[in-house]
């Protein structure tokens, strides 16, 4: 079977900065699962997986737009210290917020005494990426899955 929008995929992944060494790879766990065509994943990444099948690889660059974007200048934000916690802050350091909206990336800007500014684009944003991906399995979605638009079950969504 074909990927295409509706299906369900798990795939194997590394992902590098263009000309780099690897950031983050799925390798040594569970393949990630997807629902194509709504939006789990980067679009570059997405639309690079259309019509391959499993047991195919292939590498991909991905644009900084058609990844997470490019980085936005204005994007800061000051924030209350007790919002992260007890941890110890540094400048540059990435932490996830908790936010209205669900967690957030973040990278931290500057440590005041109580106050915290960070950059809210996502640490990801302004680069352009490289993906090596190793399509493991493909079927249709369950209508269950369609109407949720997200993965059940194995590298998926537990409700």
């Amino acid at each position: 079977m074909k990927i295409a929008k509706d299906s369900v995929v798990r795939f194997h992944y590394t992902v590098s900065e263009v000309g780099s060494e690897p950031l983050e790879s799925s390798k040594d766990r569970e393949p990630l699962a997807i629902l194509i065509g709504h939006g789990n994943i980067i679009p570059g990444l997405e639309n690079a997986m259309m019509d391959k099948e499993a047991g195919e690889s292939f590498g991909v660059d991905v644009a900084a737009a058609e990844a997470y974007g490019e980085k936005r200048d204005g994007l800061s934000q000051r924030v209350p210290k007790k919002h992260f916690g007890g941890q110890k802050l540094s400048v540059g350091q990435q932490v996830v917020l908790q936010t209205n909206f669900g967690p957030r990336a973040v990278t931290i800007q500057k440590v005041g005494m109580s106050v915290v500014d960070v950059d809210l684009n996502h640490p990801m944003a302004g680069k352009d990426l490289h993906f090596d991906v190793e399509v493991v399995e493909v079927r249709e979605a369950s209508p269950e899955e369609l109407e949720h638009g997200h993965v059940h079950g194995d590298g998926g969504h537990h409700h």
